[in-house]
């Protein structure tokens, strides 16, 4: 708090402690939002529905640092239109994370010298549940440390009964409308998690590997390949050039003969071949890479898999049972062996697609599995953003989520794994394939199997907004909740999730869109903008500094930096500005208290209120007037920013000590702006609710005597303004900004007391005098007042009497040296700049940075001259 307060006579007693300690209240007070149920919402409320899904964290997660950013901003969203009175459902719950989860529990069996195979499906699995159960969802006890308003009672899991329902159900009719089919086509295949992989769970990263040039053929007939993937030539089954390619028109249509192998391989024209690029000759392995796959197809190529789900070559010869990286190496010796190489280029770095789960290298590998044919579901997802029934925030996000959905191939939605949501097909004797949905009895008999493949994870959780409400069963919660109003996540998971959402929430749910508001955040970053990694070592537990500044400081740190759409970068030193925050909110608060603010009764009128009361009113709904803005435009930054100067520089810094004059001086003046603190902070609370909801609930039931800001009203905008109350103190700030830099200038201590004498009479700045003095230390003038420094500001004069404060030679003597050394600097800056031959070989960087010692010097100079001109004559 500032110094004055302790200078006050002794005030009423508070209830609040003398520090803020957040340890001592956010658990126990989370705890009693909880137990009063204020964050469950009633679907049979009268109440204007506003619905949040939280996007389902992983059951192996842990609270990190993007999980609090989103978390904030999702809570403060739901809290604000709880407060105007919307039944809010914020609802929680975790995925079930297939390969992640399947991982942890293949490590905990290794541990034991064991694998899933040793234990069966059916034990295997049951195995996972356990697991889920002791270790899963550590990170929903995380999120109440955070203070996430979350309706409990209604907390889903993907691998829930309801939620199971849902997947068969959807399942069953995409399959009935010919819109799931299987098929064999090329896929991401992981070595190590031994599943299939959609594209967007492939990591690209620029690794170190090996370009070599391969002559297939014979003299004429040879042509030149080039690959860094050399092992896959024992799978070629054709060489592909431009069917425009003048040198190879006589190849084409004929067979060369493959290296390594006894087979001949037909060249084939396509104009999928850039002439331009190498050789302008392609090798074509169909089953090993989706281009070339494509080429197959397209010339009826044969496709020869030439290596295990393991990554281990096939074929025989001398590579028969070789890791596909020491095959690599054995069939280039091999081919170099014969003369086969044509070029090496090594290292060469190439763009390699890892898994996303595990860091393995991903295969390319013809497969067969099941696919979403997507075509239909992604136009409907486009329409829904073109038409404007959804609005993507900030709005030139857009072009990403066009770029994908109107883009997009068909999904391969199966899974090579034992932990997840069965594929429902089960295959008969004689090659019959039944769907069944979730009201129906599979077929029975010898013979009957059922599909061995689990759901991607992403096909569970793009069901999200409606089966977590109930459906397919058409339930009171999917009438009043469903759609969603925001959904609010990464832009990083457009692909992943937000595009699954919208196809699936338009075709189950008869067109009507899953949420109507995809408000898409950056990333969070560290205080440099570097990517948090652990192999950068600077990734961050939010716990830690939870317990270190408190829930609320991580928090509006976290809101502070949140721009749409762009990263956020935050470090611990703005964690504790933002800890220092709720320290001056709580301080401010209590001496409020102890100086008798109160929110009894109505709020006097104007014509009894003081200029200074006036002003913050007309300040105060200004601010709700802004900050009511910001919300709707998901501004989160912004609004945290106007926030904290409304609280911190408007109340704290000026409205309080102002009124501080007041208070001492009692009668009615100070009744009403007791009245005005109140309703000041009342209000500011209110305000900072969402955001801070800890330290602000704690107040302001100490303040009004009420239940909760949980469930108290959002403030409006009175429509009170008074620019002439505005314009009054604007002239008492600058006179204070004036005075407090001079004295700054002189070397005075904050709390040096100076005599003066200020000349006030006829401007509005005469009711402020003494405010003014106790802001400013300043002293009545006194016997033998001598004005040794003068400042006419905002209409009014300051004379200052420094004689007794500050050795006027001695200063004169320090800024005439400083002054000297900023001409030197100006001279030699300007020397230089003058110094054509100089310009002319310096480079750009060198003369911009001479520029700026110049501009520096030019400033310095009429600071220094300000200070000499108003120190006191000799």
């Amino acid at each position: 708090m500032t110094e004055n307060a302790q200078q006050q006579p002794p005030a009423p007693a508070t209830d609040l402690p003398t520090q803020y300690a957040p340890a001592d209240v956010e658990g126990t007070l989370y705890e009693r939002w909880v137990e009063k149920g204020y964050f469950a919402a009633d679907a049979k409320s009268d109440k204007p529905a506003y619905t949040i899904v939280i996007p389902p964290p992983n059951v192996t997660g842990s609270l990190h640092l993007g999980h609090a950013f989103q978390h904030t901003l999702m809570d403060a969203l739901t809290r604000r239109k709880r407060m105007q009175g919307y039944e809010a459902l914020w609802l929680p719950g975790m995925d079930h994370a297939g390969i992640a989860t399947q991982n942890k529990v293949e490590q905990q069996l290794a541990e034991e010298g064991k694998s899933r195979h040793d234990l069966g499906r059916e034990e295997f699995v049951e195995r996972v549940w356990q697991w889920k159960e002791e270790y899963g969802g550590k990170i929903l006890g995380q999120m109440r440390r955070l203070g996430d308003g979350v309706d409990w009672d209604r907390e889903r899991f993907t691998m829930d009964e309801g939620l199971s329902k849902a997947v068969q159900t959807i399942f069953k009719r995409l399959y009935d409308d010919e819109l799931i089919y299987r098929a064999e086509r090329i896929i991401n295949w992981c070595p190590r998690c031994l599943t299939a992989i959609s594209d967007i769970e492939v990591e690209h990263q620029e690794d170190p590997g090996e370009l070599v040039s391969i002559r297939y053929g014979e003299g004429e007939d040879s042509l030149v390949v080039a690959t860094t993937r050399a092992e896959t030539m024992l799978g070629d089954t054709a060489v592909a050039v431009h069917p425009d390619d003048e040198r190879y028109q006589h190849l084409i249509g004929k067979l060369i003969k493959l290296p390594l192998t006894d087979r001949s391989i037909p060249v084939v024209a396509d104009t999928h071949v850039d002439p331009e690029f190498g050789t302008g000759a392609v090798k074509v392995t169909p089953a090993h890479d989706p281009n070339d796959f494509a080429i197959g197809q397209r010339h009826d190529l044969p496709s020869m898999t030439i290596m295990d789900e393991h990554g281990v070559i096939t074929v025989h010869g001398p590579f028969l049972g070789q890791d596909r990286f020491e095959a690599r190496d054995a069939v280039v010796g091999a081919l170099r062996s014969q003369g086969r190489i044509v070029a090496e280029k090594r290292p060469y770095l190439h763009s390699v697609g890892h898994c996303s789960r595990c860091r393995t290298t991903v295969e390319p590998r013809l497969s067969m599995q099941w696919w979403v044919k997507v075509a239909p579901l992604a136009k409907a997802a486009g329409d829904a953003v073109r038409d404007g029934r959804v609005k993507i925030h900030p709005e030139d996000m857009s072009k990403r989520y066009f770029d994908w959905v109107d883009n997009m191939f068909d999904w391969c939605i199966s899974r090579q794994l034992w932990w997840g949501h069965r594929i429902p097909v089960w295959y008969g004797p004689n090659g019959e394939t039944v769907c069944v949905g979730p009201d129906e009895e599979p077929p029975t008999g010898e013979g009957w199997t059922q599909d061995t493949d689990v759901l991607d994870t992403w096909f569970s959780s793009g069901l999200w907004p409606f089966s977590t409400l109930g459906w397919p069963e058409q339930t009171e919660d999917l009438r009043k909740f469903y759609s969603t109003d925001v959904l609010l996540t990464g832009h990083d998971i457009i692909f992943f999730w937000v595009a699954r959402m919208m196809m699936f929430g338009l075709y189950a749910m008869d067109g009507e869109v899953p949420f109507k508001t995809i408000a898409l955040t950056g990333l969070v970053r560290d205080e440099r903008g570097k990517k948090m990694s652990k192999s950068f070592g600077n990734v961050v537990d939010p716990l830690d500094w939870m317990d270190k500044y408190g829930s609320d400081a991580l928090r509006f740190t976290l809101a502070r930096g949140a721009n749409p759409g762009t990263d956020v970068p935050i470090g611990e030193d703005w964690v504790q500005a933002s800890r220092n925050f709720a320290n001056k909110i709580w301080n401010a608060t209590r001496f409020a208290l102890m100086n008798g603010a109160t929110v009894e009764g109505p709020l006097p009128d104007a014509s009894r209120m003081s200029a200074t009361d006036r002003w913050i009113l007309a300040r105060l709904n200004e601010t709700v007037e802004q900050v009511d803005a910001y919300y709707e435009d998901f501004q989160f930054a912004k609004l945290s920013d106007a926030l904290f100067h409304f609280a911190w520089d408007e109340v704290f810094d000026w409205y309080v000590e102002l009124s501080k004059t007041t208070f001492q001086a009692g009668g009615e003046p100070a009744e009403v702006s007791k009245r005005v603190l109140g309703e000041v902070l009342d209000v500011t609370l209110r305000l900072l609710h969402p955001v801070v909801p800890f330290v602000t609930d704690t107040l302001w039931t100490t303040l009004t005597g009420g239940e909760s800001l949980v469930v108290a009203d959002w403030p409006k905008d009175s429509g009170f303004r008074d620019d002439a109350a505005e314009r009054e103190i604007e002239l008492v700030q600058q006179v204070v900004t004036e005075v407090r830099r001079f004295r700054a200038d002189q070397g005075l201590q904050p709390g040096q007391r100076v005599p003066a004498r200020l000349t006030l009479d006829g401007t509005a700045l005469a009711p402020h005098e003494a405010a003014i003095r106790q802001l400013l230390r300043l002293q009545p003038e006194g016997e033998g007042f001598s004005a040794t420094a003068t400042l006419p500001v905002a209409g009014a004069e300051v004379a200052l009497d420094l004689s007794g404060v500050i050795d006027v030679a001695a200063e004169r003597k320090r800024l005439a040296k400083d002054l000297a050394a900023a001409e030197k600097e100006k001279a030699q800056a300007t020397a230089k700049l003058g110094n054509e031959a100089f310009l002319a070989k310096a480079p750009d960087q060198v003369v911009d940075k001479i520029r700026g010692r110049l501009a520096k010097a030019d400033e310095d100079i009429a600071r220094i001259a300000g200070q000499l001109d108003r120190l006191p004559k000799a």
